[in-house]
């Protein structure tokens, strides 16, 4: 592979902005790509590709060429980086930024770092701690299979064509395309390149979901002409899938407390067609008094620590700090004991997580039952492992009120 200057360099920055001014990977590198509209596909792979394996691998890098822990410089992240090039067996051109790597020190350092876990799966010592007191000897598998690149997955936007309909699109437009067994309206795409360019997406015929991201909606069990409250919405993915589901009859408030959340739901929902979706802003406890006892389904998609979807967002091991996963369990509470009234007696609900802890997932709903255990009954819960089908890690529990 033969490196050059300015993608390099673009690399830097998005690993500068990522750990030093602490933004988010995914906008970081999205911003930089960007920039300079000459890049190519091949170019645009590299900095993408090469900046999130970086945050992905960025313990296990630093520690093996010597710079954990310590303050970084432009001199140090092009440092990291050639060691990356280095442990991936890629020659180092001979650069000025490269001068005092030791390759031999490097490739010693990473072969004794393998048998120690927090650094062989790149993780803090704190979520490899919490990782197997909660999950124990399987929390290794998990982790192996969290630090590989997420595949890339679609949902076919049923109100508007057919999974079928849409494989034949996307296969004359030359993409490697594959329905996936169990997901009725995914579909598996080969290949690199942004998907949110593609026309078919910008017609509103397909939605980039990942396949256990995907079984939340149908988990709901929802039917045509119900009146549905999605209440923590967010962009509103799982809601267009209700959507769909309920062939666009009945009635679903979609709730979330970010205006920029609710006006990007209701773009995509006019895209996507989605005529049933009534999105909204909420915040304080009396705006919820005119739903009392209504819906017949309830979605409580509950913010977490995310770290089922570490394939996609591997930064997220690295900002997510043991304080602000209490705060999130607390909000998790805060949310079942603030929506569970809007549903009416004989509805349905789910809570649902993108998360593969217990203390975010069954103890939570081991909680709930024990304080409304008079009122809800739990009907069944399914957990989605990263380890086993391959996609995000995601939890789900369907309760009804009685």
């Amino acid at each position: 592979m033969k490196l050059y200057p300015n993608l390099v360099r673009a690399v830097t920055e998005c690993l500068h902005q990522i750990f030093v001014k602490n933004e988010y990977a995914e906008k970081v590198v999205r911003q930089k790509l960007l920039t300079n509209p000459k890049w190519g596909k091949r170019d645009r792979h590299f900095i993408a590709s090469t900046s999130y394996d970086m945050v992905r691998w960025w313990r296990l890098i630093c520690a093996s060429c010597d710079l954990e822990g310590k303050k970084l410089h432009e001199k140090e992240f092009y440092h990291l980086i050639g060691t990356w090039f280095i442990l991936q067996k890629i020659s180092l051109p001979d650069w000025q930024e490269f001068e005092g790597l030791d390759k031999a020190a490097i490739l010693t350092r990473h072969e004794e770092l393998q048998t120690i876990r927090k650094y062989r799966q790149s993780i803090p010592d704190w979520l490899d701690d919490l990782g197997s007191n909660e999950l124990g000897e399987r929390w290794d598998t998990i982790l192996k299979a969290l630090n590989e690149p997420a595949p890339i997955v679609i949902r076919t936007n049923t109100l508007k064509i057919s999974r079928g309909g849409l494989m034949q699109k996307l296969e004359r437009q030359g993409k490697k395309v594959s329905p996936i067994d169990g997901f009725p309206d995914a579909l598996l795409i080969g290949g690199t390149g942004s998907l949110y360019r593609n026309p078919l997406f910008k017609s509103g015929l397909f939605e980039v979901q990942d396949a256990s991201s995907q079984k939340v909606a149908p988990f709901l069990e929802v039917e045509p002409g119900m009146r549905v409250i999605d209440a923590c919405a967010g962009a509103g993915g799982k809601t267009l899938h209700l959507s769909a589901l309920m062939k666009n009859k009945g009635t679903i408030t979609a709730f979330d407390v970010a205006n920029k959340k609710i006006e990007l739901l209701r773009k995509r929902a006019m895209r996507s067609g989605a005529m049933n979706i009534h999105a909204q802003k909420v915040g304080v406890p009396k705006s919820y008094e005119m739903w009392l006892d209504s819906a017949d389904r309830l979605l409580l998609d509950v913010p977490c620590s995310g770290l089922g979807v570490l394939k996609r967002h591997p930064d997220t091991k690295w900002k997510l700090k043991p304080k602000h996963l209490k705060q999130k369990q607390e909000l998790q509470r805060s949310i079942l004991e603030r929506y569970y009234p809007l549903l009416k007696v004989g509805g349905k609900m789910v809570y649902a997580t993108c998360s593969i802890l217990p203390s975010e997932n069954e103890k939570q709903i081991e909680w709930f039952l024990e304080q409304y255990g008079n009122q809800f009954r739990l009907l069944k819960e399914q957990h989605c492992w990263p380890d086993k089908e391959g996609y995000d890690g995601f939890y789900m529990a369907l309760l009804e009120k009685y």
